[in-house]
Formats: C-alpha cells, sequence, structure tokens
C-alpha cells in the first residue's frame, strides 16, 4: 500500500492521481502501448488490422476485444482512486473528527483497490501477448496453405486441358514442395496454438485469483475500519462522545499492509489435463485406519459430484 496511513499524505501526489493517474502514471499501464492514455482513434495499425488472412481473422478480433477489456480496468481503477480521493475530501470538512479519520482511512483502502484493477490490466495485457503469438504464426502459415491450394488448381486445369503437357511434371515437384513447405508451418502452429493458449490463461487465472484475493484482504480491512467509527444516534443536545480510536485505525492500516505484503499464490497442485477423470477416483481414495477395527476402511473421492461418500465397513 502505498498511501502509507492516510490518503491526504502525498499531498497534490495524490491530487493527481484523482485527476487520471494511478500511482504516477499518465494514463498508461506501466508503459503499454495503446493504452488509453496513448490511444487514437486511427492509425495505419487498425487499418491493416482489417485485411486479415482468414486464419487469423477470428482471433485478431478476440484480441483487439481483450484490449478493449484492458482499457475497462485501467479506466475502472482510475475511477476508483478518484473516488478514494474525493472520499477523503469530503470526510475532511464534515468537522467530524471520527468521519474524516474513518473516510481518509477507507480512502486508502479503495485506493489500493484502484491500484490492484491496474496491476490486473498489467496481467491481462501479458496474456494478450500470448494470443498474439498464436495470431502471428496463423498469420504465418496462411500464405503456404494458399500456395499449396493454387498449385493443386494449377494441376487439375492443366489436366483437363492438357493431360499430356511437360508442365505437370514441374507443377508437381513444386506441389511436393510446398506440401513439404505446409507440414513444417502447420506442426509449428499447432505447437505454438497449444503452448501459448495455456500460457495466455494461465496468466489470466492466476491474475484473477491474485486480484480477488486481494481485494478480500482490503475489503475486511476496510470493514474493520467502518467498525471503529460509532453510529449509535444520538438525541438533539447531546454531545457524541469524542472520537479515540485514530491509533487503532493505523493499525488496522498496518495489518493490512502486512496481509497484502505477505500473500503468496496457493502452490497447489494441478492435475494432468490430459488424465481422464476416472484415474482421478483411484488416485483420491484415501484409506483411513480405525484403532481396534482394522477393517474399517472410509473412501474419500474428490472427483464425485458428491464430494465425500459414506465410508464402507468391512467384514
Amino acid at each position: 500500500m502505498n498511501r502509507a496511513l492516510s490518503i491526504r499524505s502525498g499531498g497534490k501526489a495524490n491530487k493527481s492521481s484523482a485527476t487520471g493517474t494511478s500511482g504516477g502514471r499518465t494514463g498508461t499501464s506501466g508503459g503499454r502501448t495503446g493504452t488509453s492514455g496513448g490511444r487514437t482513434g486511427f492509425s495505419f495499425n487498425s487499418l491493416r488490422g482489417t485485411v486479415q488472412p482468414e486464419l487469423s481473422r477470428k482471433l485478431f478480433r478476440l484480441i483487439k476485444s481483450e484490449n478493449n477489456l484492458i482499457t475497462a480496468h485501467e479506466t475502472a481503477g482510475r475511477e476508483r482512486i478518484a473516488i478514494a480521493q474525493q472520499l477523503s475530501d469530503w470526510g475532511e470538512q464534515t468537522g467530524d473528527d471520527g468521519v474524516n479519520d474513518v473516510s481518509d482511512k477507507v480512502g486508502v483502502i479503495l485506493s489500493e483497490m484502484g491500484e490492484q484493477e491496474d496491476s490486473y490490466a498489467h496481467a491481462l495485457d501479458e496474456s494478450r501477448g500470448r494470443l498474439k503469438s498464436i495470431r502471428n504464426t496463423e498469420k504465418s502459415v496462411q500464405p503456404s496453405r494458399d500456395g499449396k491450394v493454387k498449385i493443386t488448381d494449377e494441376i487439375a486445369k492443366l489436366k483437363s486441358k492438357e493431360p499430356e503437357s511437360t508442365k505437370l511434371v514441374v507443377l508437381e515437384q513444386e506441389l511436393v514442395r510446398a506440401e513439404a513447405e505446409n507440414l513444417v508451418a502447420e506442426a509449428q502452429l499447432t505447437n505454438v496454438t497449444r503452448q501459448k493458449l495455456k500460457e495466455a490463461y494461465e496468466v489470466e487465472f492466476a491474475a484473477t485469483i491474485e486480484r480477488a484475493e486481494k481485494q478480500i484482504i482490503l475489503a475486511r480491512h476496510g470493514r474493520r475500519l467502518l467498525a471503529l467509527l460509532d453510529d449509535t444516534p444520538v438525541v438533539p443536545g447531546d454531545d457524541r462522545q469524542p472520537y479515540a480510536r485514530g491509533q487503532q485505525a493505523r493499525q488496522i492500516l498496518n495489518d493490512c499492509e502486512d496481509d497484502l505484503r505477505e500473500w503468496q499464490p496457493d502452490q497447489e497442485a494441478y492435475l494432468d489435463a490430459a488424465e481422464s477423470p476416472s484415474s482421478f477416483k483411484g488416485k483420491d481414495k484415501e484409506v483411513l485406519s480405525v484403532p481396534g477395527n482394522t477393517g474399517a476402511r472410509a473412501h474419500e473421492d474428490l472427483a464425485g459430484a458428491d464430494g465425500l461418500r459414506a465410508a464402507e465397513i468391512g467384514a
């Protein structure tokens, strides 16, 4: 958490966050080209994008949509930071010490949520880069396919018009070479496609888990902050008890910062997708020995829809 104990402590630096920057960035995502800060409505790249080979056309559209998604998360992050600043500014002018302190500390939490959106956008951009590798390979394979089809068509036409033409031998030799080149290109395409598809969505899913778990951390500490604010109604003429929980509020932010710093991805062992569900059953059954009864067994089937199954008691 980069705003310490108060969103106001950064002064003008934090004001810039409210006007559309994220941690000093001016509408960009850590140097990501083509982001909302430097994006233009038209370019030669966008013009070339309208003329894509048939093989890469669908993936091109997907990648373009991913870019829109990234921009949306960047915008959401900047808006969240702006809202955090506005909440803090409002709390300061209420004249209520409790509202003043809690709104400022909640603003720190909200601002960090905005930073998490920006980090998530970075990860989506990285995932998008993997998909671009597939698209580029598809584009390189298209000429190979087209060349093979063209030679095949020429041979068919020549056979129908001049079946004894000596040019047939030349064309058939060219076809053999074209088929060999295409074979290599197709093998490369399937290898790159499988590898980069897995990489792309592994990056995205890992980032989604990180974003979700860190937002849970932030939200829980945010609720702890809210609990410090006494909202017991007071009758007209009575004075509310002075707010004296500033130290607790600072400690909550320290706890939150520690939890975020100590967060680690879950190093769970992923099951091999090539294995069939039936093979999981045998692996996930655990025999439980019960003292005094060597025949007692309990089967835990993790692959079944019902999860834990009833224990089977042997004779």
